[in-house]
């Protein structure tokens, strides 16, 4: 039988209600977290308490096997804020993130941690920075409550990595306190393990971006979730970034640039072998450059083949979502903006 928590009283907020939109969204991907989440909902709710915001609570469970879920259920009959959104099966942590996202109605969504790491009372300063014209604050655990061999370390190594492949230059990509503008999320499509390259992602669709310090707490209950496993997982999704930040709208230019290289290479080496066997009557057929021949020549109409499909695909994946190849990020005039709407 799970267990059954008994937490503080919620701070009421007035302005904080479930039907009409709010103008916060808060987002938090569960997983094993009983023993924190009566704490993590009166942080929380006491850190809007005096904002003055309209917000919503949206906790996603990701499959959790210590009874989370239940804990939500009975945290959500108390709170009119909260909205749980349960997953049939543990997803990952991109996977709770995006259906977070896609039940969020809020003009500005947060993200964060359920282990009580991150600091809620932090929220109001990434909403007040968000609205000095930025698209998305992402958090950076100045400060970090980690151990440093295995945790602290590791993540600077892949920071770095990232900001140079990327090309957006952060602390702490794996700060999971970020603050996002609602359009922005709707052009975020998350896959894998993609959560760690959000800013990345935003950055491809046009976001302005920012990072600012934030409270880190070390961990008071449970364990983390991560290991030195996911160094894999996040030199694959690098690659993919990488690619999709230059080549999303056209794949051809890299399929074809080097089918290209491999056709010419695969030609004048053949031409070569002819000229050998022609004039001089030589005998080719053992010859390795012979068979290096023919591999080039079929791995560079390979390559074109896969360009030509990557074309297609990535053209199904605009027209068929209405998906432009654009951001616009204002309109200015009464008739722009009107056609702009009709357009959205």
């Amino acid at each position: 039988m799970s267990p059954v928590y008994e937490s503080a009283p919620v701070p009421s907020n007035p302005l904080a209600t479930p039907e009409s939109h709010p103008e916060l969204s808060i987002v938090v991907p569960i997983y094993n977290e009983a023993e924190s989440l009566p704490f993590l909902l009166d942080a929380i709710a006491q850190s809007l308490v005096d904002s003055g915001l309209t917000y919503e609570l949206i906790c996603v469970d990701d499959g959790s096997k210590d009874g989370s879920d239940q804990i939500l259920k009975q945290q959500a009959a108390d709170r009119p804020q909260l909205r749980v959104v349960i997953l049939r099966r543990n997803y990952g942590q991109t996977a709770a993130i995006a259906a977070g996202f896609k039940y969020a109605q809020g003009k500005v969504v947060v993200t964060l941690d359920g282990d009580l790491q991150n600091d809620p009372a932090d929220i109001p300063m990434l909403w007040n920075k968000l609205h000095e014209g930025y698209d998305l604050v992402s958090g950076w655990r100045k400060d970090r409550q980690d151990k440093a061999l295995t945790r602290v370390l590791p993540s600077k190594i892949a920071n770095w990595l990232i900001g140079q492949v990327t090309g957006v230059k952060l602390h702490d990509y794996g700060c999971s306190l970020k603050a996002y503008r609602s359009e922005l999320v709707a052009d975020l499509n998350l896959y894998g393990e993609l959560h760690r390259f959000l800013p990345a992602l935003a950055f491809i669709e046009g976001a302005r971006i920012t990072e600012v310090p934030v409270r880190h707490h070390a961990r008071r209950y449970g364990h983390s979730k991560y290991g030195l496993d996911r160094t894999f997982r996040v030199v694959m999704d690098l690659l993919t970034i990488s690619f999709m930040r230059k080549f999303l709208t056209r794949p051809m230019h890299v399929f074809g640039l080097f089918g290209l290289i491999a056709l010419v290479m695969g030609i004048l080496l053949g031409g070569y072998l002819a000229y050998v066997k022609i004039v001089f009557g030589e005998d080719i057929g053992q010859r390795p450059l012979l068979t290096l021949t023919v591999l080039l020549l079929i791995s560079g109409l390979q390559l074109f083949s896969f360009g030509l499909l990557a074309e297609l695909g990535m053209r199904t994946y605009h027209e068929s979502q209405g998906r432009p190849i654009y951001r616009v990020r204002e309109v200015i005039g009464i008739a722009g903006a009107e056609q702009a709407d009709r357009l959205a």
